[in-house]
C-alpha cells in the first residue's frame, strides 16, 4: 500500500477501531486532470464498514469522516470517493 493511502487507512484504523476499511488509489484514471498529482495518490475510492455509523445518517458519517482527514484533504488528497454504512447495511 502507498503512502498516502497507509496513513489514511493507518488514521482511520485508529478511529474506528475493529472496522472493515478499503481503500483503492484510483489516480490513474485521473491523469492529466486538475488536482492529478504526477506521482499518483491523489484520488482515492474509500469504504468503511463500522459500528460507530449505526444511527447516524450519511451527511454526519461524511462529517466525521472528512474531519479525521482533514489534513490529507488539504494536501495531497483532491478527490475521496466515501462509502460509508454500518454492518448490516447493504
Amino acid at each position: 500500500m502507498s503512502g498516502v493511502a497507509q496513513i489514511i487507512k493507518d488514521k482511520l484504523g485508529r478511529a474506528f477501531q475493529g472496522a472493515n476499511i478499503e481503500i483503492v488509489d484510483d489516480s490513474h484514471r485521473h491523469a492529466g486532470h486538475a488536482g492529478a498529482s504526477a506521482g499518483g495518490e491523489s484520488h482515492f475510492n474509500l469504504s468503511i464498514e463500522a459500528s460507530e455509523f449505526a444511527g447516524m445518517g450519511r451527511i454526519a458519517r461524511q462529517r466525521l469522516v472528512l474531519g479525521l482527514l482533514a489534513a490529507e484533504l488539504a494536501g495531497p488528497v483532491h478527490a475521496l470517493s466515501l462509502k460509508l454504512r454500518a454492518p448490516g447495511e447493504a
